[in-house]
């Protein structure tokens, strides 16, 4: 079992940052990726961006390239989003998950935290 708690979710206005923080306990060394996806409301969950644990190599969706940066702390079994020039279209509940293989699909992640609500005003 593997536990994940996002946090640092909020209100911002357009062009603003946030970071988001994944907290990451149990069974992580089970864990080869970790990535964030967001749901908007009465939409699908999409991909936002993944890091290889170990090695550090990262994928990002094409709609937050150059504005979004993910990366980690082994250490500390964290997993951050710096989200910079955000956009309205950004709002949505953003949530960190594990997989076992780098992948986009929402079905190759296996555990996933509850969510943290960002949403950006124009």
């Amino acid at each position: 079992q593997v536990q994940l708690v996002e946090s640092g979710g909020g209100l911002v206005q357009a062009g603003g940052s946030l970071r988001l923080s994944c907290a990451a306990s149990g069974r992580t060394f089970s864990s080869k990726v970790m990535g964030w996806f967001r749901q908007a409301p009465g939409m699908e969950r999409d991909f936002v961006a993944a890091i290889n644990w170990r090695g550090g190599l990262t994928q990002y969706a094409d709609s937050v390239k150059g504005r979004f940066t993910i990366f980690r702390d082994i250490g500390r079994n964290m997993m951050y989003l710096q989200m910079n020039s955000l956009k309205p279209e950004d709002t949505a509940v953003y949530y960190c998950a594990t997989s076992g293989r780098f992948s986009t699909s929402t079905s190759d992640y296996d555990y996933w935290g509850q969510g943290t609500q960002v949403t950006v005003s124009s």
